[in-house]
């Protein structure tokens, strides 16, 4: 388990890392809005900040709400996923590696709503007039944790059903 452990804490920092490390090029080589093509027509790297959850949700909040939603309940969170990593350790790795995910995305952000009051965004795709929401390294680790989840709910379920089919022949 100890091993585990150290497994899943160096992918927490070095998630951390990367992100700050990407967010610090960024916001020293690029001014606020100036937008780069990466791949013409599905990637710029565009320098945004957002004040804001996913999708710059609640940016315009009272400042009290703000500090609430973004500072204080995500410190809670990251407490809670901190547990609900080292209690997976009994269960499927799938979703050990999404809490871990989870937690190093959510780490790398609050560092930048510590330091900056916003994060640094900067991952810009798009096609033609059609953008997503421009994110960071963080981001990207909490949505492919989210994938996880999901696979992991998918897997449950077909194994629930499985199990309840098992049964309904053996009493037939």
């Amino acid at each position: 388990m100890k091993k585990n452990l150290i497994i899943y804490i160096s992918v927490i920092i070095a998630i951390v890392i990367f992100d700050q490390w990407t967010k610090s090029l960024v916001s020293a080589n690029f001014y606020l809005g100036e937008s780069v093509k990466v791949i013409d027509g599905l990637l710029n790297f565009t320098y945004a900040r957002n004040t804001g959850a996913a999708f710059s949700f609640g940016g315009n909040f009272e400042n009290w709400a703000r500090y609430l939603l973004f500072l204080a309940l995500p410190v809670v969170a990251c407490a809670w996923l901190g547990t609900l990593l080292i209690k997976s350790f009994k269960g499927p790795k799938i979703l050990t590696w999404a809490y871990a995910l989870i937690l190093g995305g959510a780490i790398g952000n609050l560092i930048d709503r510590f330091r900056l009051d916003y994060v640094v965004d900067f991952i810009d795709f798009y096609h033609k007039d059609a953008h997503f929401a421009t994110f960071n390294i963080a981001d990207s680790a909490i949505s492919i944790a989210a994938g996880l989840l999901i696979i992991d709910f998918i897997i449950n379920k077909k194994e629930e059903h499985d199990l309840k089919k098992k049964k309904d022949q053996l009493s037939s």
